[in-house]
């Protein structure tokens, strides 16, 4: 029987307010709500019960039925005492999402200085960008558990999407994963937060626009690297910053600018960098209108573009974000929707998904751990512009993706809210 709470989902110790009962225990804890009726529907129920509950009373609702429950007083139950434990975590959850927002903006303003001061003070700017990484690379290769976690609007807004930040933080997110030592992931955060330079070479009327590149345009464009090196040389970047910088448009099948080169002649950490700024440019291209899901870049890159990056640090890449990465709107396998607003890169296919439930306010929105649901999967990924209104406005999916990473709480065992 497939049955609807009449509560606020606060009151009761199930994880959501309407579900399917499969134990005795369900039964005896609902007894125990103090509820007078029972709503029930009758077509999201088992099929064999479907000639029981027809001649029940029918409510107001015509897809939902009511029964009567019979009342029964417990004590709090184990059930109860988890829901409240859930309740809290989830709060620490929010507290450490609003931690982690603040010291997202507060890199991102550092970024947007490193950015702002490259020809001006170039020296003292490498020295900048060469701490903020190391700052980096401490906090992450020293988490036990790294948890990538999408930006919300509360602080940053859009303005403060930085697709070198981002391309930086998942090329150091997979050289954990690979296990590379912190000397290398160093310089790999260094070129990758500067792989862009030579940028500053192309004018913006080809950088910003939104038709298609002419053969001149596109010549001019795909000299960015080579102009990049040029100045990393002048800053002094070690060889292997300068290789990432010239490599990052490389592609493992020689389609890649500005040399054409192909699979192991491309530097390694110019092949990771490749697969984050790929990724990221398809997430977040100058036309937001143009603008992939988490989910639908991810898949195009390894279902239809996979002959064109390393395969290994494909592979990886994709471990570490799972097959929905933050900021991907689901429908769980209950029907219900949400969006994955955190993978841990230890289990990147039980990600942390923010609820939407119109009974629950959105500032206390739940934020169900798939780790803790046994029986709960996600069913598939929906585009934003898919769902109604009031979802949309709920669960907030920023337009441009941004990403930081939580390196200083363990996530609760398996098992546990």
């Amino acid at each position: 029987m497939y049955v609807h709470l009449d509560l606020k989902w606060f009151d009761h110790p199930f994880a959501f307010s309407h579900f399917k009962i499969t134990s005795e225990d369900q039964i005896k804890t609902i007894r125990g709500l103090g509820l007078k009726t029972l709503r029930f529907s009758p077509e999201l129920s088992d099929a064999k019960l479907q000639t029981v509950l027809s001649p029940l009373e029918a409510a107001p609702d015509p897809v939902v039925a009511k029964a009567v429950v019979p009342e029964l007083q417990l004590e709090p139950s184990p059930a109860m005492q988890a829901k409240r434990a859930m309740m809290a975590q989830m709060k620490v959850r929010r507290e450490a999402a609003e931690r982690i927002e603040r010291a997202f903006v507060d890199t991102a303003q550092t970024v947007r200085d490193i950015e702002r001061d490259l020809y001006s003070r170039p020296a003292e700017t490498v020295q900048q960008a060469s701490k903020l990484v190391q700052k980096i690379a401490d906090s992450i290769l020293s988490a036990p558990e790294l948890a990538i976690q999408v930006m919300g609007d509360k602080l940053g807004g859009e303005e403060l999407y930085f697709h070198s930040l981002n391309v930086t933080m998942l090329s150091m997110m997979m050289a954990r994963d690979l296990s590379l030592p912190v000397e290398v992931v160093g310089v790999l955060g260094v070129g990758a937060l500067l792989h862009d330079i030579g940028r500053k070479e192309v004018p913006d009327k080809i950088l910003m626009k939104t038709e298609p590149l002419t053969p001149a345009e596109r010549n001019f464009f795909e000299l960015h690297p080579t102009y990049g090196v040029e100045m990393a040389k002048r800053m002094h970047l070690a060889s292997t910053a300068l290789a990432i910088i010239g490599q990052h448009h490389e592609l493992f099948d020689g389609t890649g600018f500005p040399n054409k080169l192909k699979g192991e002649a491309v530097h390694l950490l110019s092949r990771i960098v490749v697969i984050a700024n790929y990724y990221d440019e398809l997430c977040n291209p100058v036309s937001i209108a143009d603008a992939l899901t988490p989910h639908e870049a991810l898949s195009l890159m390894f279902a239809k573009l996979r002959g064109k990056f390393d395969p290994k640090l494909l592979s990886a890449f994709i471990r570490c974000l799972g097959v929905y990465p933050p900021g991907t709107i689901v429908q769980l396998s209950n029907g219900l929707i949400g969006m994955v607003s955190t993978v841990n890169t230890a289990r990147p296919m039980k990600p942390i998904v923010v609820i939407y439930d119109a009974e629950v306010p959105k500032e206390e929105a739940i934020l169900l751990d798939m780790d803790s649901q046994s029986d709960l999967n996600i069913g598939k990924a929906i585009r934003p512009v898919q769902v109604p209104r009031e979802v949309y406005n709920y669960l907030s999916p920023r337009k441009r993706v941004s990403y930081y990473f939580d390196s200083a709480a363990k996530r609760p065992a398996a098992g546990h809210p």
